[in-house]
């Protein structure tokens, strides 16, 4: 029986065989820990780097490379830049990623 990582690095991998135009990973990466998450992201950016990528995701490490980012509040738009511009806007994403790099260094 595998675990919810290896099920998720697993859908991971049949998605990029497919190599489809687009790829949407809706928290795909929730099962896996920090260090793998990283190399698939590493991955990702590697072998699509010039496709359209579409990821869904909790842990902002997962997305902090993105050309995009997109917070939603509610169903609705309420940030949106890349990190830099995130962290320097100083609202959610900024406070989010304060508390999940402490959650990190912790760990």
């Amino acid at each position: 029986s595998l675990s919810g990582g290896q099920k998720q690095r697993l859908s991971i991998a049949r998605a990029f065989i497919r190599n489809r135009e687009c790829l949407i990973l809706d928290d795909a990466l929730s099962a896996v820990d920090a260090k793998t998450e990283r190399e698939i992201i590493s991955h990702l950016q590697e072998e699509r780097g010039g496709c359209m990528n579409i990821i869904s995701a909790h842990r902002l490490s997962a997305i902090r490379h993105a050309d995009e980012i997109i917070v939603m509040n509610e169903g609705r738009i309420s940030e949106r830049g890349t990190h830099e511009e995130l962290l320097a806007q100083r609202g959610w994403y900024y406070e989010q990623y304060l508390i999940q790099e402490i959650e990190e260094e912790i760990e």
